[in-house]
Parts: structure tokens; C-alpha cells; sequence
């Protein structure tokens, strides 16, 4: 008899002949989240398998795996041989651990599965029998209920036979690194770390690119940053955090350009350095926290001048959500209460009164154009800071 944690993925199952690369991918993965726990993955079937995490730590690595995109669900199993003797005593043991920390009566139904159909019984004679034997057992506590039951055991016989009794629902989604590279336009506030969550649940890898606007904006405001992306990285592995000086180019902005369009301004700037950024580290898109009419700068007129400074993909996975809907996500993933604190980001300094909301693109480029931001550009990026960004 040994634990094992049994993994299991959905997306995947889809993939034709590639498939292999993404299973590799999630092994990969989860060896990783696991690192310190010296753990084996193992492929069987449509399943992964997590063997040698220690009893102690069984459920920090659960917690862990919970967070890894591209896992379905887990199972806290045990493995055991394919005799009814050890499925049934293995049985009986889990049901006593449950029932031990449970008070009163409670309800069960057994569930199999069995992939291996030389096993001598079909999955009706398992579920019969297992169930004659645990009510035997621990009558008159438990009883049968086939449509709501309070408890439902496993097993799964394939290459061993596997019992367990808590299926943990996992973040879903497609393994990191398995849809390429982008480079997320990292703020201090809620939104951009979600949209970052977002396109790394399809599989991206992340690289981050924050603007900053000292003295205008503090220490406190970068740790701030420092703080999401580490918070990020639980999701989607190391993250080299890029941090960009930009008071140079935002204070020019503001002194020689016209008052209504320094936002806008501020944002195609800000686009035309992450692409920078992007080419440098690998990244074939950006992604930004942007979402339709919620601030000025993000009209689709806006949206369409911004876009404009930029040949790379942009991607804006929070587009269509209101702001309810995206702190809902932020406050589930864990960046909520970091991005609430009360330190200011480069994005609300020199905010002006009225700001145009129906830019022109033609407008813009002139503006633009009346200064020297290439050599501007050049010096942020050479003054720029990167750091790797892991839990």
C-alpha cells in the first residue's frame, strides 16, 4: 500500500498527435511546483501519477498542484495491488480515517472505474461488493445513497489499483509554456495581474514589464509590483520582471505635449518600450488589463491610437468584463488585497482633467512625432532592471 497522488487533465485529452508534448509539458510542470518535495511523475493512460511525497506534506503539495494550469482535478489515492483483499482492506482503512473525524451517520456510494479488463470483476461487481463490505463495517453509521451521497469512494483499476475518496477540483486550463511567450504590461492595480492569470491559464508563458516614475512614485509602489508578480509566478513559474524607469519620458509628455492627449500619449509609449522588452525576451505578443469604456484611455478610439504604436499582438483577455467580474478573479487568485494597497503607479501621475476619448490616430503620430522619444526610449531601456520573479 503507498499514497499517491493521482492527476487528472481535460484540454488535453483533446490534442491529437502532439499531445505527447503537452503531457510532457504538465509533467514538467508539476516536478517543478513539487521541487522541493524530491517527488517522481509518472504518465499512465489519460492520467499522471505524483509518487515519494512524504505523509506529512501531502497536503502543501496538493495545495500546490491546485495552482498548476492544466490539471483537472487531483485525487489523494492509494495504490495497492490488483487483489480484492488489498482494494478492500485499503477501502475499509479510508472510510475509518473519514468516519474518525466525523460525528454522526453519513451516506456513500462507490464509484470504479476499470481500464485493465482482464480484472476479474466488472466495475458493477466492485461497487456492489466494496459497498457489502464498508456497510458491514461501520454499520449502523453509513449508509447507501446512490443519488447524494455525503461520501463517494474510488477506485481505479489500472496498471495497480487506486483508492481514494477526495477528488480536489485544480485550476483547469492548458499547461505554461505550451502557448508561446507574452509580455504582460504589469500595473499596480487589480486588473493587469488578472489579464497576466488569464492568458497564462491557456498555456502562455509570462515575462512582465513595469513602468515607474521616481520620485513621483515610491519604493514601496515597485515592491508593490515585485509583490504581484510573485504572487503570479504560484500560477505560471519564474517571471523575469522587467522594471522600466519612465519619468524622463512622462514628464516631457506632459510638459510640451497637449494636455488631453497625455494619457494616450503615455500609453503608446508605454507599448512601443514593452514591445522593446517583448523582442528581447523571446515574448511574440503583449497583454494588458485594458477593458472596453472603463477609463478614457481604454474607449476603442483610445484602444485603436494605442494599438497603432505597436506590430505585436495585443491581447486584452479582460475586454468584455465589468469591474465586479474582474475582482472577483483577483481576490480568487490571491492578488486582490496586494493590489488595494494605497502606493501610486506611474498610470495616475499628471492625470489630466479632461482627457480625449476620441482620439485620431493621424493627431497622435503628430504629437509624437514633434519629440525625440527615440533616444528617450533607448535610455529607459538601458536604465531598466530585471529581475527573475518566483514563489
Amino acid at each position: 500500500m503507498q499514497d499517491v497522488i493521482l492527476v487528472r487533465y481535460a484540454e488535453i485529452h483533446l490534442k491529437g498527435l502532439n499531445r505527447p508534448f503537452f503531457e510532457r509539458t504538465l509533467a514538467n510542470n508539476i516536478k517543478f511546483a513539487l521541487s522541493r518535495m524530491n517527488v517522481t511523475v509518472t504518465r499512465e493512460q489519460g492520467r499522471m501519477y505524483v509518487w515519494g511525497v512524504q505523509s506529512g506534506q501531502i497536503e502543501e503539495a496538493a495545495r500546490r498542484l491546485r495552482n498548476v494550469f492544466g490539471i483537472h482535478s487531483i485525487c489523494i489515492a492509494r495504490a495497492v495491488d490488483k487483489k480484492w483483499a488489498d482494494i478492500e482492506a485499503s477501502a475499509v482503512e479510508l472510510m475509518g480515517e473519514y468516519m474518525e473525524n466525523e460525528r454522526g451517520n453519513a451516506s456513500f456510494k462507490v464509484f470504479s472505474r476499470r481500464s485493465d479488463k482482464g480484472f476479474p470483476m466488472t466495475s458493477e461487481e466492485i461497487n456492489r461488493e466494496l459497498g457489502h463490505a464498508l456497510l458491514e463495517r461501520f454499520n449502523p453509521r453509513l449508509c447507501v445513497d446512490v443519488r447524494s451521497p455525503q461520501i463517494k469512494i474510488w477506485v481505479e483499476i489500472r496498471e495497480r489499483a487506486f483508492v481514494f475518496l477526495r477528488e480536489i477540483p485544480c485550476r483547469g486550463g492548458m499547461p505554461t509554456g505550451t502557448a508561446g511567450r507574452c509580455a504582460l504590461l504589469l500595473s499596480g492595480g487589480i486588473d493587469s495581474p488578472v489579464a497576466g492569470y488569464m492568458l497564462a491559464k491557456r498555456g502562455a508563458e509570462l515575462c512582465a514589464v513595469h513602468f515607474y516614475s521616481y520620485p513621483y512614485t515610491s519604493e514601496r509602489a515597485k515592491d508593490k509590483v515585485i509583490e504581484l508578480t510573485r504572487i503570479l509566478s504560484a500560477y505560471t513559474g519564474t517571471i523575469r520582471l522587467h522594471l522600466v524607469p519612465f519619468t524622463k519620458i512622462q514628464t516631457t509628455i506632459y510638459e510640451k505635449c497637449p494636455p488631453k492627449e497625455t494619457t494616450v500619449l503615455m500609453r503608446r509609449l508605454m507599448m512601443r518600450i514593452a514591445q522593446r522588452v517583448a523582442e528581447e525576451d523571446g515574448a511574440l505578443a503583449l497583454i494588458t488589463g485594458e477593458a472596453l469604456g472603463q477609463v478614457a484611455s481604454q474607449t476603442l478610439e483610445s484602444l485603436a491610437v494605442t494599438d497603432d504604436a505597436v506590430t505585436m499582438p495585443v491581447f486584452r483577455p479582460l475586454i468584455g468584463m465589468d469591474k465586479e467580474e474582474i475582482t472577483t478573479i483577483a481576490k480568487d487568485i490571491g492578488t486582490f488585497e496586494t493590489s488595494i494597497l494605497p502606493y501610486e503607479d506611474c498610470c495616475t501621475v499628471f492625470v489630466p482633467q479632461h482627457p480625449v476619448t476620441k482620439p485620431r490616430v493621424c493627431r497622435l503620430r503628430q504629437s509624437e512625432a514633434m519629440i525625440d522619444f527615440e533616444a528617450m526610449i533607448g535610455e529607459a531601456l538601458c536604465a531598466s532592471e530585471v529581475l527573475s520573479v518566483h514563489i
